[in-house]
């Protein structure tokens, strides 16, 4: 009789754990970990962080995509150049058959542009993004603390 108590329990960190999952499906790529950082008051922008893996034997392309919390949605790429670090506009990023593209800290993202409020821990934004073959797929992006360098899953992932 004591098994049952503890069976039920596990059965709902189970289900609340997958009602947690941050993983989305749009045709044959999968979008794991979408995240941002709270933002102090008055910022006029915010940045979109995630994993997109393209499982298919076919290419796809992001070309675009919205979040509630702003105005407009931009893809940007970050390089180096003679030290100084460039930020420039894409109108898409392409994902090979195979291939993972990584939205991190100091590198390519989502730019969120002129938003509505400040973002803040804890807080979870809803957000599109559009591929050129998979169409829309909704996503929803958990907001960290403002100066995170990565998400939570991310972490996990370390420490196994």
């Amino acid at each position: 009789m004591r098994l049952l108590p503890i069976a039920g329990m596990v059965i709902a960190y189970c289900i609340a754990a997958n009602a947690m999952a941050t993983d989305y499906k749009a045709g044959s790529l999968a979008i794991s970990g979408p995240w941002s950082r709270a933002t102090p008051k008055g910022a006029q922008t915010a940045i979109g962080y995630m994993t997109i893996k393209n499982n298919g034997t076919t290419p796809d392309r992001l070309i675009g995509g919205s979040i509630e919390v702003a105005d407009h949605f931009q893809l940007h790429a970050m390089t180096m150049e003679n030290g100084i670090s460039k930020m420039r506009d894409l109108s898409g990023i392409d994902i090979k058959p195979g291939q993972t593209i990584e939205f991190k800290t100091g590198g390519s993202h989502a730019m969120f542009v002129d938003l509505k409020h400040p973002l803040s821990k804890g807080e979870h934004i809803k957000g599109t993004l559009i591929f050129e073959h998979a169409g829309t797929v909704q996503i929803e992006y958990s907001v960290e603390g403002i100066g995170a360098q990565m998400s939570p899953s991310d972490m996990k992932q370390m420490q196994h």
